[in-house]
């Protein structure tokens, strides 16, 4: 597949997902089953064949099953079904799907992959609507299909989970406001959004957390009712907007769109950050007016860099 079929047009609030199975066999406790997961494809490098990785004894986490070199990187693999706490099929061939985000390159053994599929972030229902056997806190979305649901996993989470220096240096922000400043802060993994309250908290602004783009849509409107019944302008309720890129609903670059063509939050500052900062997404970012881009091994230059946004558009 072209590399140009596979790139989204900005504001189109389109994702393109990996859809991946793991097989779990029959037992006493019931039969045979697939469990259908997926993945963002800007967060895939290519999918192989496994090497028939046995899990080493000193390994600190049951999940890790060693390492591979590819394309000039040693890369860890991890059993997703161990992790996920499944129960995987013994086959011959299982595959590996080699991702690279968050400035790390890792492997993830499935039983095996499908197809790509292309959806709307409005077809990515949140998944607490859905009873769910895992980690609430690794499925970020739910996809609907003719006979099957695919769960859109957070990678960045499972990461996180097992090496917590992943996440970045978020003990200490790299700024502190003077004064309580005001942001909406919009993610999808509740991971982030722990870490995003910890350090904005701790850099002295005052923030709503919301879900996904859409719940942050809704809360935009609500401000702006406000502020026309109290005739009042919008920077007094909100100063500046951080939002993920990838969400169910409504996507980043759809939410900064239409902000930047709201008569009332137009010059509001925009903050998009993703696991993956390419120059495409860099490119898509400015296209639709975000003020600036983190990639999330940088979210704790947020703090920093929300300051500056802020007080450059202070009288």
């Amino acid at each position: 597949m072209a590399k140009n079929e596979i790139l989204l047009e900005t504001g189109t609030n389109e994702l393109e997902i990996l859809e991946f199975y793991i097989d779990i066999p029959a037992s006493d406790s019931g039969p045979a089953e697939r469990c259908h997961f997926g993945v963002n494809v800007a967060k895939v490098m290519q999918v192989i064949e496994s090497p028939n990785l046995e899990h080493p004894e000193s390994a600190e986490h049951p999940c890790f099953m060693g390492t591979i070199p590819l394309r000039n990187h040693i890369l860890p693999v991890l059993d997703l079904a161990v992790w996920l706490g499944l129960k995987k099929d013994n086959q011959k061939y299982d595959i590996v799907i080699v991702t690279e985000f968050s400035q790390t390159v890792s492997g993830f053994q499935v039983s095996g992959v499908t197809e790509i599929h292309r959806v709307g972030w409005q077809q990515v229902l949140s998944p607490d609507k859905f009873m769910s056997s895992f980690n609430e806190s690794c499925i970020i979305g739910i996809v609907e299909r003719e006979d099957r649901f695919i769960q859109l996993l957070d990678l960045e989470s499972i990461l996180a989970d097992l090496d917590p220096t992943l996440g970045g240096n978020l003990s200490k922000p790299s700024a502190v406001a003077s004064e309580a400043y005001t942001a909406l802060v919009c993610d999808d993994s509740p991971t982030i959004r722990a870490m995003l309250d910890k350090i904005l908290t701790s850099a002295n602004f005052r923030h709503t957390i919301v879900h996904n783009g859409e719940e942050a849509l809704n809360t935009l409107k609500k401000i702006k009712d406000i502020a026309h019944k109290e005739k009042r302008p919008i920077k007094d309720y909100l100063e500046i907007i951080i939002s993920d890129i990838e969400m169910p609903l409504m996507d980043g670059f759809s939410l900064t769109k239409w902000i930047r063509e709201d008569a009332d939050f137009k010059e509001t500052p925009v903050i998009l950050y993703s696991s993956i900062i390419t120059k495409e997404l860099r490119h898509k970012g400015d296209s639709v007016g975000a003020n600036e881009q983190v990639s999330k091994p940088d979210l704790h230059l947020l703090p920093e860099k929300a300051i500056k946004l802020i007080e450059a558009v202070r009288p």
